[in-house]
């Protein structure tokens, strides 16, 4: 077991502090990842950390490498992801700075790369269930070692961006049955699934987006209050994070049906896959091909 951590700054720099911290530069078919990952040790246990929007957040989230990102963790050995991401929440009883441990996604983005296999091979994986049901049980179950509110699922709709929802579409969103708007799950939990690992999200809410009024309020006095919830939220998460990693290191989780996603997923004739498919692709598939010749 390598658990692999996506979130943002503040968690980076918590694992970042850690003893024994190594930076590896992991070169990718789809490109560079967003920056370099954090290989340590979280709770005691072995972790790799990647910031999902680069140093300095300088990664919008339709150009955030995602493929690379997800390709560069699966060839580093990670078999668990846990995410993090903010969200602005859609319900009444999400409250800004709860945490949520989402259970279903509406995938609305239109501009982003979703898959490894795009060329030279066929492949469809399940996604009834985005999320891994037994991490996300994990991190449930380490719920009542942090003082947050934690939320047992929740549907993410996930935008394009960069700009934030229109009032017409935040009402839209909540009509469609979601809980929460982001920008960054998907592709992100498509490619943890086709790269056979195990995905969960924290979510963690900052606002309620723009369906909610929010009252005569100073724009700059409301930018700061988002921040503070943020803040606070993130300090949540952490700890919710290390709670799970900590009791992943004490019962490590038996192998999962996420781990064998592609068993049955992989449609083309393996006499039609090049050798150069498979090499390319290797760190995902190489289990299912025998090594090229050569």
């Amino acid at each position: 077991m390598l658990i692999g951590i996506i979130g943002g700054t503040g968690l980076g720099d918590a694992l970042a502090r850690q003893p024994r911290t190594k930076r590896l530069d992991v070169d990718t078919p789809f490109g560079p990842p967003s920056g370099p990952l954090l290989r340590g040790e979280l709770e005691g246990v072995e972790v790799v950390f990647l910031n999902r929007h680069g140093t300095g957040h300088t990664l919008s989230p339709t150009v955030v490498p995602y493929r690379a990102n997800i390709f560069a963790l699966k060839a580093t050995g990670v078999t668990h992801v846990i995410a993090s991401g903010a969200v602005g929440s859609l319900r009444d009883e999400i409250s800004p700075a709860d945490l949520v441990i989402c259970d279903q996604v509406i995938d609305r983005t239109s501009r982003r790369d979703k898959t490894f296999f795009d060329r030279g091979l066929a492949a469809h994986v399940e996604m009834a269930d985005p999320f891994c049901p037994r991490l996300r049980r994990i991190l449930l179950d380490s719920a009542s070692d942090v003082t947050a509110r934690v939320h047992d699922g929740a549907t993410y709709v996930v935008m394009e961006g960069p700009q934030f929802s229109t009032r017409a579409e935040s009402h839209m969103h909540r009509q469609l049955g979601g809980d929460l708007i982001g920008m960054t799950c998907m592709p992100e939990a498509k490619l943890a699934r086709e790269a056979e690992m195990c995905y969960a999200l924290v979510a963690l809410a900052t606002d309620y987006d723009c369906w909610r009024p929010h009252g005569a309020r100073d724009k700059r006095a409301l930018l700061e209050e988002i921040i503070g919830h943020l803040k606070q939220a993130t300090d949540h998460a952490i700890a919710l994070i290390r709670a799970a990693v900590r009791r992943m290191g004490a019962h490590p989780p038996a192998a999962c049906p996420c781990q064998s996603a592609l068993e049955l997923a992989l449609w083309t004739d393996q006499a039609h896959v090049s050798p150069v498919t498979v090499t390319r692709l290797k760190p995902i598939i190489g289990r299912y091909f025998a090594e090229p010749a050569g």
